[in-house]
């Protein structure tokens, strides 16, 4: 266990054991797919939120119950640093990622392909050990795709011209691989929930129009659009550049709708992207 990270928000942000963290994954799911729609064609990247998994877990799992029935040779994560400011991409020293499912292993070489596509991304342990916007993910990635490895990567200032690097070496890497790719970030922050409706909306239109041009130009206008819009944006090339056409908002809500306190909000949403039947096309 000394190569490996130890997960720093189990028993906080979500169970700590196997059992109650699979009966949580699995009635989010179940809920999701009550309310959710299916989409039919070859998926290549979602967007999941990041917050405790009582209050992002109904709208992840929406993204995630997608996994069912596809397969995937590796699931590489792009999410936010959030207390270690660095320029670049981070990847982790170790070999995997304890959960209470067990270790996600980590794809060294997938990892190491990246990082020779780009001088961007470097090692850096200090970015990863208390992260949990990569870890929120390994709940939903551990439930649906027990055996699949991971390339955890931590986006530190967010630039457009990391977003871009990040996203062409992604592409370039991945080439050849049957990837996912998961973006993981939050909306708007501590806003009430009216304000943090429109601010939210922005980016919804973005990436129901999988427009990573217009998402990129929304951030630098107002950065509180989203955490993880940096990872999101190359997420977004990336897919771009992987053949995938086709955008799907599948869900959002805030964390009002749990707490029921609309007075300050954190925004979430899920989204796929893919080449989908044209019915699946910009759905909301």
């Amino acid at each position: 266990m000394n190569n490996v990270r130890n997960a720093a928000v189990a028993g906080t942000w979500y169970p700590r054991t196997a059992a109650g963290l699979a009966a949580a994954v699995d009635g989010y799911l179940t809920a999701a797919d009550r309310a959710g729609r299916e989409v039919a064609g070859d998926l290549v990247a979602l967007i999941a939120p990041h917050a405790g998994l009582m209050y992002s877990g109904p709208v992840a799992a929406h993204a995630y119950r997608l996994l069912r029935q596809r397969t995937f040779d590796v699931v590489v994560l792009v999410g936010p640093s959030h207390f270690d400011p660095f320029d670049g991409v981070a990847l982790p020293p170790w070999t995997g990622f304890d959960t209470p499912f067990g270790v996600a292993p980590i794809d060294a070489a997938c990892a190491r392909a990246i990082a020779a596509a780009t001088p961007i991304v470097h090692e850096r342990a200090s970015a990863h050990t208390r992260e949990h916007s990569l870890e929120m993910q390994l709940p939903f990635v551990g439930r649906l795709a027990p055996a699949v490895p991971i390339v955890p990567l931590l986006m530190g200032y967010q630039t457009a011209e990391t977003a871009a690097s990040l996203g062409i070496a992604l592409a370039a890497a991945l080439r050849g691989r049957r990837a996912l790719l998961i973006a993981s970030t939050d909306l708007s922050h501590y806003h009430d929930a009216t304000t943090a409706s429109a601010l939210d909306s922005v980016v919804i239109d973005c990436v129901s129009r999988f427009d990573a041009d217009g998402l990129q130009h929304a951030l630098e206008t107002t950065p509180d659009h989203a955490c993880g819009g940096g990872p999101t944006v190359a997420v977004m090339r990336a897919a771009r550049a992987a053949g995938a056409a086709d955008a799907v908002v599948l869900n959002y809500a805030d964390s009002g709708d749990v707490s029921g306190d609309k007075s300050s909000v954190v925004g979430y949403m899920a989204a796929a992207f893919g080449t989908f039947n044209h019915g699946d096309r910009h759905e909301r």
